[in-house]
């Protein structure tokens, strides 16, 4: 398979099979979440306890391992990470990791209005807000609980805080999302926002996923550009990055922001060839892929004496099992046991 993500790799760096390199790592900090999406989690869950979770200072380890293997990004996801106490600190200990270059934090937005300060000045580069709808039926639709007004709160507060990189991240649901799209691009090109439309993927903790509720980034993109004209690709900066960005060609959007949009489409344009990202859970399993059905366990060598060279180990061996594709729409594709909301965005 050829390769686009990554020019001649270093021999300690984290390379699979078909050339990829690695340099992304999303950490999880809970599984535990104040809402509900139908995308992510079941209504009725149990969440794991505290105590098999990993502390700050086991994850502050295990960045230190991956960027001397050649991690140079970090993003904070859950469940819903804000719900995890003292976020700042886990912050602090990670900007502060030689070679991590970025650190970033996925979040519903919930909670945002009251943490989007302390998050700043701990060092917290940049935001994904998820934000499907704009109409307080839909999003409750979705959220399966309510807090729109709280969302748009913490957008506010983020601004006012300083962050000059804001994503809004919006699953396409048939059926249920085609009349938010142009309302949700007019709001953030409006405020700024780079806005992410993602294809629904399989990994709702229902299992209710079927292909005919994929509503698809092309269809999405043929909607946004019969009312905003036509979408003009804009060059990629990072080369492993999921997303097709577009610029808007009417002229609306606010001077000197990131207003564009982009489309993440796993289902139907998978972008496998280019990933350079692994997953470490909440509880402490490496994941090479968001749909890998196979984790290698990292908590027993933080808990019980395991050296920096094991950990090292089993990132290179979770990285050398990783298969080329995801494999949805094949006959020999498999849904993780896990949820999103267990694995990590």
């Amino acid at each position: 398979m050829k390769n686009s993500s990554v020019a001649v790799a270093k021999p300690s760096q984290l390379v699979d099979g078909f050339g990829r390199v690695h340099t992304d790592l999303r950490i999880s900090v809970t599984d535990r979440c104040n809402l509900r999406c139908t995308y992510c989690m079941p209504l009725d869950v149990t969440f794991k306890p505290r105590e098999e979770l990993l502390s700050y200072e086991e994850i502050s380890r295990v960045a230190h391992v991956a960027a001397s293997l050649g991690i140079r990004s970090i993003r904070l996801t859950g469940g819903e990470p804000l719900l995890r106490n003292g976020l700042e600190k886990l912050v602090q200990l990670l900007v502060a990791v030689p070679g991590i270059e970025e650190v970033s934090l996925t979040t519903n937005g919930i909670l945002l209005e009251s943490q989007a300060a302390g998050l700043r000045q701990a060092g917290l580069s940049r935001l994904n807000v998820s934000l499907d709808a704009l109409k307080p039926d839909i999003f409750a639709r979705v959220a399966r609980r309510q807090g729109l007004d709280r969302v748009l709160a913490g957008l506010a507060a983020a601004k006012a805080a300083g962050f000059a990189s804001i994503r809004i991240n919006a699953v396409s649901i048939r059926s249920l999302t085609e009349d938010e799209i142009v309302p949700l691009a007019r709001f953030c090109r409006g405020e700024g926002f780079h806005l992410r439309f993602i294809e629904f993927m399989p990994l709702d903790g229902e299992t209710a996923w079927s292909d005919a509720q994929v509503l698809s980034g092309r269809e999405v993109r043929e909607i946004l550009e019969r009312h905003f004209g036509p979408l003009v690709a804009t060059v990629r900066s990072d080369a492993g990055q999921p997303a097709i960005d577009f610029s808007y060609t009417d002229g609306s959007g606010p001077a000197g922001t990131t207003a564009g949009v982009g489309f993440i489409d796993p289902v139907t344009q998978p972008f496998c060839d280019r990933c350079n990202r692994l997953r470490l859970t909440a509880d402490g399993q490496f994941r090479n892929c968001l749909f890998s059905t196979s984790e290698w366990d990292a908590r027993p060598l933080l808990r019980s004496g395991g050296s920096d060279d094991m950990i090292a180990r089993l990132l290179h061996e979770c990285v050398e099992s990783k298969r080329a594709a995801h494999g949805i729409g094949t006959p020999d594709f498999q849904r993780p046991a896990r949820a999103m909301y267990q694995i990590g965005g």
